[in-house]
């Protein structure tokens, strides 16, 4: 890429351990720079002590997601030119809503073990032995699923959420949006185990329906919807006939 004489103005929030703290940055501007050409300019030229995660660098991992201008993003799918105009700057920070290790990496421990407590995972119905489900593509309860199945776990939606933000116990988004695409998993064994999990005091009636989760997942996904589709479920399942399949 070719460069010009420009610079860009980039504030980046610290963490040493025990101190928070800003640093500040003149960037050389690049044709279709990323935040992340960013935040790596500055590791590799102005200061390498810098730490932040990466992985893929194309839009398919999720482990470089960060706050740029006040928004989660991925920064290597984020061009400067769509968050930054004229003379503005750049500021840069760690997500919201999970522990800072240092500077940009946070402790994503808490996110993951939500996964588990929302019961997040597969469980079979079947043994090794049995043959295999058939699962046709037009399957109603398949479908519902598909609409969520393509989470990464980059904690985007964890982060945007105010919810996770007033109330730390909250199972959060990513979690619950795990638990909808499992109840719409006809091999999976757990859905009361699931609707109990989701419907406690830090489950999904905690959802403000706020639509921030959906309204910054870098997969279009809408955790928001999975969310009151388990709303629905877990108030049916207070009838006397049971949960119902819509």
């Amino acid at each position: 890429m070719k460069s010009n004489a420009k610079t860009l103005t980039v504030t980046v929030d610290r963490f040493d351990g025990d101190t928070h703290y800003q640093t500040t940055h003149e960037v050389p501007t690049r044709d279709n720079q990323t935040v992340l050409d960013v935040v790596t300019w500055i590791q590799q030229h102005d200061d390498p002590t810098l730490a932040y995660r990466f992985a893929c660098r194309v839009g398919m991992c999720g482990s470089c997601a960060m706050n740029v201008n006040g928004e989660p993003k991925w920064s290597c799918r984020t061009h400067v030119s769509k968050v930054v105009s004229g003379d503005a700057s750049l500021s840069i920070a760690p997500l919201r809503n999970m522990p800072v290790l240092r500077d940009l990496s946070v402790d994503m421990t808490e996110f993951f073990d939500k996964w588990t407590q929302a019961v997040g995972y597969f469980v079979p119905t079947k043994t090794k032995d049995d043959p295999l489900s058939e699962i046709t593509p037009d399957d109603r309860a398949r479908a519902k699923a598909n609409q969520s199945i393509e989470c990464i776990n980059c904690g985007i939606c964890y982060s945007a959420c105010d919810v996770v933000a007033a109330n730390d116990a909250y199972l959060g988004p990513a979690a619950l949006n795990r638990a909808w695409t499992l109840m719409n998993d006809e091999r999976d064994g757990a859905r009361q185990t699931r609707l109990d999990a989701v419907s406690g005091d830090a489950g999904c009636h905690n959802c403000h329906s706020q639509h921030g989760c959906s309204t910054y997942c870098p997969n279009l996904l809408a955790p928001a919807s999975s969310i009151a589709g388990l709303k629905r479920q877990t108030l049916m399942n207070l009838l006397p006939w049971g949960p119902s399949d819509d």
